[in-house]
């Protein structure tokens, strides 16, 4: 089988690297060439081939070395790479946006496409710009034709899944549950001295919500750790500063760093508004790293309150209860630990996903060799 991986619209590998997801969005496709297949990722960097061709070795890079606007390379995209699309079994999106250039690809080359995605873009829009807004209104159109073109849909959780069969029944038929994975042998616990008292690892933007978890801690003798860049970095070190707390603030981390920090961490906290299926939880209990989330869409559908780890309100004080909760008992901490890192094992390995979604992928592409 050959697959094409079309990225989401103007992401290179060169930004998957900068941000250290790297190592952990290629995992999958390495773990598809150990299966037999062959693999091609289209980007958007002008750079990529040169960059990562010998670390990417086995998987062809169709990138912008023309280095044209982005714009043009956009619209041009299916012609530049005729050769390798014409003669690919089964195409693939890594999110919603960037879709329509993948459905474009495959229908001029009449080829199948599952249209995979780890987060509903619309409801990303909608929260950052408003229900009714010129961006969540154009995701949405966007996602409609996608998923109603596409020849196969893969989400990460049944939620995702009611939403858009409450848009098109129809796509019943066609539409997956394939969870995001974790490499369980790379995140896994370790006996290290454990020196920090909470842990936070992701983007520092509205949507995570640490303005109410910097609220939350004040006051609380508790050793932070943020690891992260975003819009809002300026802003919340200088309220840390002036509630007196203390958070050691690091940069994006590479994805097979983290393990280390994890380990080191009495319990990770997500206190996000929303999610998708957020790779950082998955990864934290994997680790058997006791987890607090909010009990908030993407976050909800992972956290078992009580049983894998604690659920919490968005509010400063229902987000402090939780960490007093606990931080202070080292026995619920323990049992929660156990139980997350089982949780995660059993439904999130990166074999068992790498597994179902080659299955599907096998059977679309056999489907179009039927026709």
């Amino acid at each position: 089988m050959h697959l094409t991986l079309f990225f989401t619209h103007k992401t290179s590998l060169e930004r998957w690297n900068g941000t250290g997801m790297f190592d952990r969005e290629v995992a999958l496709y390495r773990k598809y060439l150990e299966m037999g297949a062959e693999v091609a990722f289209v980007t958007y960097g002008k750079n990529d081939r040169l960059l990562f061709g010998k670390r990417l070795a086995g998987i062809e890079i169709l990138c912008n070395d023309r280095r044209l606007p982005t714009r043009l390379y956009t619209a041009l995209l299916p012609l530049l790479h005729a050769g390798t699309l014409r003669s690919t079994d089964v195409m693939k999106t890594n999110q919603t946006p960037g879709g329509l250039v993948a459905l474009r690809s495959s229908k001029l080359f009449g080829k199948p496409l599952l249209a995979r995605c780890g987060y509903m873009h619309s409801d990303f829009e909608a929260n950052r710009h408003g229900a009714g807004s010129n961006d969540a209104a154009r995701a949405l159109r966007e996602e409609n034709r996608l998923f109603t073109e596409a020849t196969g849909i893969a989400v990460t959780t049944a939620a995702m899944r009611e939403n858009i069969l409450s848009r098109m029944p129809d796509a019943l038929h066609k539409t997956a549950v394939i969870p995001n994975y974790v490499d369980t042998g790379l995140f896994s616990p370790s006996e290290v001295r454990q020196d920090i008292d909470l842990l936070f690892i992701g983007r520092l933007v509205p949507q995570k919500n640490l303005s109410s978890l910097l609220d939350a801690l004040r006051g609380l003798a508790l050793r932070t750790v943020i690891i992260g860049s975003g819009t809002l970095k300026r802003e919340l070190r200088e309220k840390a500063h002036s509630l007196g707390l203390e958070v050691d603030w690091k940069k994006s981390v590479a994805n097979h760093e983290l393990p280390f920090y994890l380990n080191r961490s009495k319990a990770f906290i997500l206190p996000s508004l929303y999610e998708g299926h957020p790779k950082t939880l998955i990864e934290a209990m994997a680790c058997g790293r006791p987890v607090i989330g909010a009990d908030s869409p993407g976050i909800r559908e992972i956290v078992r309150d009580g049983e894998t780890g604690c659920l919490c309100g968005t509010s400063p004080e229902s987000i402090r209860a939780a960490v007093e909760r606990l931080t202070s008992s080292r026995e619920l901490r323990r049992t929660l630990g156990e139980n997350a890192r089982n949780f995660a094992v059993g439904n999130y390995s990166l074999d068992r996903i790498a597994r179902q979604e080659f299955d599907l992928l096998g059977r679309l592409a056999a489907g179009n060799d039927r026709k």
